[in-house]
């Protein structure tokens, strides 16, 4: 019977992943560009804790099947080792190292050849620390006292000076951890790192320097039109979302005049489902809210112009890692928290319990609007 479910990847599918990941991809760009779930993208990072597996190709400037052919075609006819390496531009090094280690001259096989280099380069030569079990002993020791792989290093060069025995670099350790089939390090030993984080981080994968090309056309907070800096009219909307457990969210819409505050019931937070949650809320709200949105820099507003094109609402994005641009939306989400607190799963609460808590705090005094409610201020806005 056929398996049901998702289409798994293809390899070349995979080798993209990988390639697009050492270059410092985020997951949602690379779930994009090769057309998987950015679910099913971290299913094959966390697999590999965030380590390319190692190529089963062979190294570059290694025989080739068509070379081990002429190597065949030269030993039948009583060619030399000269000879075959003078035609075929090679060491006669490499050509004596070839047929010796695949049977001598007279049993030498091209394809048998060929398929033996093949399972040579993907069987992994074995890890270190697998090699030095006491080695191995000491630092998952000292990972278990939450010492960083940096400190590790540091404290056996101190006590160990030069011994080849006790020399490792934290990479090794790193990937120690992180690399399943080495089986050295218990995997569950990266909770006890800084990050805590299941899967090895690209040196390049940084946030610095990403966001503009992750999200295609993001138009910068300071595009703005001046109505919407400096609160005069309705409309101007600063969004986010409020993360919850169990990887669950919900989105928080709040206008920067009135503080008026719209709460989204959201099953994910990629912009596949967000887009269309927020083009329906936007479709039951009076006209005169409808002008511009503020976003953060998350990806779960990458696909904002499908946001504009149904609604006609322009969006425009705060710079990285600049919470306080979105002031009045960060103040409100405090507010929110007080309903909906940190740990909560937010899944659990329907899109009506949602907007009883918008109703409370819209119908609440604020300070800021000379102790109007935020409906009050709405209503009074022409």
């Amino acid at each position: 019977m056929a398996r049901l479910g998702r289409p798994g990847m293809s390899d070349e599918m995979k080798e993209d992943l990988w390639r697009r990941w050492r270059a410092g991809e985020s997951i949602s760009v690379i779930s994009r560009e090769i057309g998987k779930p950015p679910g099913s993208v971290f299913t094959v990072l966390k697999h590999h804790g965030g380590i390319a597996p190692q190529s089963r190709r062979q190294r570059a400037g290694s025989l080739t099947l068509p070379e081990r052919e002429e190597i065949s075609r030269g030993l039948s006819a009583g060619y030399s080792f000269q000879a075959i390496a003078a035609f075929l531009q090679r060491a006669v090094s490499t050509i004596s190292r070839e047929v010796t280690k695949n049977g001598g001259r007279h049993a030498y096989r091209a394809t048998a050849a060929q398929e033996r280099a093949r399972e040579q380069a993907r069987r992994p030569k074995p890890c270190l620390l697998a090699r030095q079990p006491a080695l191995r002993d000491e630092i998952v020791a000292l990972l278990g006292e939450e010492w960083s792989p940096e400190q590790i290093v540091g404290h056996l060069r101190r006590h160990g000076g030069d011994a080849a025995e006790r020399t490792i670099s934290h990479e090794t350790i790193y990937r120690s951890i992180y690399t399943t089939r080495w089986k050295v390090i218990p995997r569950e030993l990266c909770k006890r790192l800084r990050t805590g984080r299941p899967i090895r981080k690209n040196k390049r994968n940084t946030v610095k320097g990403q966001w503009r090309s992750q999200i295609i056309d993001a138009r910068p907070i300071e595009q703005r039109p001046d109505t919407a800096q400096d609160r005069s009219t309705l409309g101007h909307f600063e969004g986010d979302l409020v993360i919850g457990a169990n990887h669950s969210q919900v989105a928080t819409l709040v206008d920067r005049k009135t503080r008026y505050l719209v709460i989204v019931k959201l099953p994910s937070r990629h912009s596949t489902v967000v887009v269309p949650e927020l083009i329906k809320t936007y479709a039951g709200l009076d006209p005169r809210l409808r002008d511009t949105l503020t976003w953060d820099r998350g990806m779960e507003l990458a696909e904002h112009k499908r946001f504009t094109a149904a609604t006609g609402v322009d969006v425009f994005f705060a710079a990285p890692r600049s919470p306080w641009q979105r002031g009045t939306n960060e103040n409100t989400n405090k507010l929110v928290r007080q309903y909906l607190p940190k740990g909560t799963n937010l899944a659990t609460f329907t899109q009506a319990e949602l907007d009883a808590i918008a109703t409370k705090l819209n119908t609440r005094p604020r300070k800021c609007l000379g102790f109007r409610t935020p409906a009050e201020a709405v209503a009074l806005t022409g």
